[in-house]
């Protein structure tokens, strides 16, 4: 089990990183704070150590997005959704005034993701190939893809 200061060093470090990947994915602060917990948590109890930084980082990103699949597959099967959560998200969805942003989080999830971590968290193709566990022109072709729908959507050049 981690120490208190491994945990304080990985909140600073990627505490910002994780919840944004959470409100890519989930849309709304409450399930992106349950999330946030169960990555910290299951850091917490993670036995083995990282090579590097940078391996630590790639392991807190793919974690979280497993964990935010988990919870959409769970919010799939729920047959009901209480009243004041629908307004909540309808409030942080509105209130993300950045039309771009709100663009890229319409994208579908595979394209969603490639340029979430792209742009935002600025991994190179290569290293999302080995954090999405995809091959690497796979990686390629979903920034492609995901630039030409935004493209479309925004208009516009995007690098």
């Amino acid at each position: 089990m981690k120490s208190d200061e491994d945990l304080s060093r990985a909140m600073e470090a990627y505490a910002d990183m994780v919840r944004r990947i959470c409100f890519v994915h989930l849309k709304n602060k409450y399930d992106t704070e349950d999330i946030f917990q169960n990555v910290y948590l299951k850091y917490l109890l993670h036995e083995k150590t990282f090579e590097s930084n940078e391996h630590e980082k790639a392991w807190f990103a793919r974690v979280t997005i497993n964990a935010c699949k988990d919870q959409l597959r769970y919010l799939s099967r729920r047959k009901w959704v209480p009243l004041d959560v629908m307004e909540d998200e309808g409030e942080v969805i509105s209130g993300a005034r950045s039309e771009v942003l709100e663009t890229v989080l319409k994208l579908p999830e595979k394209y969603r993701n490639v340029i979430y971590l792209y742009y935002y968290e600025e991994y190179s193709a290569v290293e999302i190939a080995k954090i999405l566990g995809r091959k690497e022109n796979t990686i390629y072709t979903w920034l492609m893809r995901a630039k030409e729908m935004l493209r479309g959507k925004l208009g516009g050049e995007w690098a």
